[in-house]
């Protein structure tokens, strides 16, 4: 039964969660001395710009981790969506889902807390987009395990009217 909310939200996870490796996830601007922290789901870059506006990197740390926690987070989705048969199986997976994407959340503010000592202290950085839809995500994967707990109490006492 792909066509149950529960799989709209799970869906929606699932396009969440590929749309942030897309997405800045946070950076900081020092403008009096010119120079930028940028993080994405792939990188933590450290760089500088000129009058111009022309970035020079000066470093790189790679973030992998949190683009492979997106990916099997989305993974997780798409296969609790084709769970449907076995709504207790499907529940398993939302609640590993939502362990995924908190370690996700977890890695982003990881590496911004690194991002941030790589610049002026008193300089504040901004989480963007990519760091709050993951919050998000977490919001319709519970939504959509409320929905799947409701179809599984309505099946049970269905069961227990036979």
């Amino acid at each position: 039964m792909l066509q149950r909310i529960q799989s709209v939200f799970l869906l929606i996870v699932a396009i969440v969660m590929v749309t942030i490796l897309f997405l800045p996830m946070w950076n900081k601007v020092d403008v009096s001395a010119k120079e930028v922290v940028e993080l994405n789901a792939f990188e933590l870059v450290y760089s500088s710009f000129d009058e111009s506006g022309e970035f020079t990197p000066m470093a790189t740390v790679d973030t992998y981790w949190i683009s492979v926690l997106a990916i099997l987070a989305a993974a997780v989705a798409l296969v609790s969506i084709f769970s449907y048969k076995n709504r207790l199986r499907q529940m398993q997976l939302n609640t590993l889902n939502s362990l995924v994407m908190g370690g996700c959340l977890f890695m982003t503010y990881w590496y911004s807390t690194k991002g941030d000592q790589m610049l002026n202290p008193e300089t504040v950085g901004n989480f963007q987009i990519g760091f709050y839809i993951i919050a998000v995500a977490l919001l319709f994967n519970s939504l959509g395990n409320r929905f799947i707990r409701k179809d599984e109490k309505l099946v049970r006492s269905a069961d227990r009217i036979r």
